[in-house]
């Protein structure tokens, strides 16, 4: 694989499509995944034209439960959404994933199929790099699944499962296993998956042409007992790798090694500001498409903690916390310019957005927050035609 093709799959298909035609870079639509538990009833969407800072809502246009995370296909014909169960509730309803055909000129979403997802409170999704299959994480019970994309968009049955065992160290929140983001490596030929409840980011060799999985060696690597790694995200140069950690509040950087598939750690850093006590709980993790700033959300602190990756060694270094002027910032995400930062507030049922300086990555407020879509939880975007 070329470097800029490798730069391309750990950018995502944003990267690529602004490579390919930068003329749909004037307006995108961006959709918000809800829970369904107060008002909402799906999925919500907005036309955004990021050179003007101008924002329109379009308000519902697919009603779907619980749709708590969403990935687009890099050709934007369809996206998909994961239909989180009730797991606490409902320990033995398995979750589901829903497929949607995307009307770039309306925004409008058809649903496609609905699949089971294999498991128990589905929480994450991503595609493989050749768009065929889809993984998905359950967190309710500890699980992941591939599901193959067919034509027209359409998702089969699962092709691969494995169920995740163990435990760590706190009995509460990490009993058993608890599967929160997977992903594959930038050249397609690892799976990668964060286990809150084992404390572990565990590593499989991925068969791009049968969709199926197996151990890597080594299978995992760890994080400090406690932690809780909820998602990451590869560096643009496919080399470093970052896990942010919800119950320890922390940000684990590693060096990636591409021929094995292995980590290894090197820093450690908080999210969170010295001698801060009250109830915190990290979420999303994002790094800017130039790979020179990193991002992370709060929960209780209620901000973006800000930090400045260093070219050579790829250390974190603070830069700032900010407000996202709202409760619970659970999704956030950089639009496709790098311009923005939309932070998806959970519990004050509202969307903010921030301005990006790109030179040294800090944000403000830029003044626009939408208030629609209830318990907003899951942004991404697509180029309007």
């Amino acid at each position: 694989m070329t470097r800029r093709a490798l730069l391309a799959a750990a950018a995502g298909p944003f990267w690529m499509a602004a490579r390919r035609g930068r003329a749909a870079a004037s307006a995108y639509i961006v959709y918000v995944g809800t829970y369904t538990r107060k008002t909402s009833r799906g999925i919500f969407a907005y036309r955004f034209e990021p050179g003007a800072g101008k924002i329109t809502p379009l308000g519902q246009v697919v009603e779907t439960p619980n749709a708590s995370w969403l990935v687009p296909d890099a050709s934007f014909k369809y996206l998909y959404a994961v239909n989180e169960s009730e797991f606490q509730r409902e320990p033995g309803k398995p979750g589901q994933v829903s497929a949607f055909a995307v009307d770039r000129s309306t925004a409008k979403l058809t649903l496609l199929n609905r699949v089971s997802a294999v498991g128990g409170g589905p929480c994450h999704a991503s595609l493989d790099a050749g768009g065929r299959f889809l993984f998905v994480a359950n967190y309710g019970t500890g699980s992941i699944a591939v599901l193959p994309v067919e034509a027209g968009g359409r998702l089969g049955d699962a092709v691969a499962f494995v169920q995740h065992k163990g435990s760590s160290v706190n009995p509460q929140r990490q009993q058993g296993p608890h599967a929160h983001c997977i992903m594959p490596s930038p050249d397609n030929r690892f799976v990668l998956v964060a286990d809150l409840g084992l404390d572990q980011i565990l590593i499989y060799r991925f068969d791009a042409a049968r969709g199926s999985l197996a151990p890597n060696d080594p299978p995992f690597a760890r994080v400090a007992p406690g932690s809780g790694p909820r998602h990451f995200v590869f560096h643009p140069n496919g080399r470093l790798f970052y896990v942010v950690n919800e119950m320890a509040n922390t940000v684990t950087a590693f060096n990636y090694d591409r021929e094995r598939g292995a980590l290894s750690e090197f820093q450690t850093i908080s999210t969170l500001p010295e001698g801060y006590s009250e109830r915190s709980t990290s979420a999303e993790i994002l790094v800017d498409r130039e790979g020179r700033f990193l991002y992370t959300s709060n929960r209780g602190h209620d901000s973006i903690a800000v930090f400045a990756i260093d070219p050579a060694k790829g250390t974190l270094s603070f830069v700032e916390h900010v407000s996202t002027k709202g409760q619970t910032p659970r999704g956030v995400a950089l639009d496709p310019t790098g311009t923005y930062l939309f932070a998806a507030n959970q519990q004050s049922d509202n969307v903010v957005l921030f301005r990006v300086n790109r030179q040294n990555g800090r944000l403000r407020p830029a003044g626009e927050v939408l208030t629609d879509a209830t318990e907003p939880v899951a942004v991404v975007f697509v180029p309007a035609a």
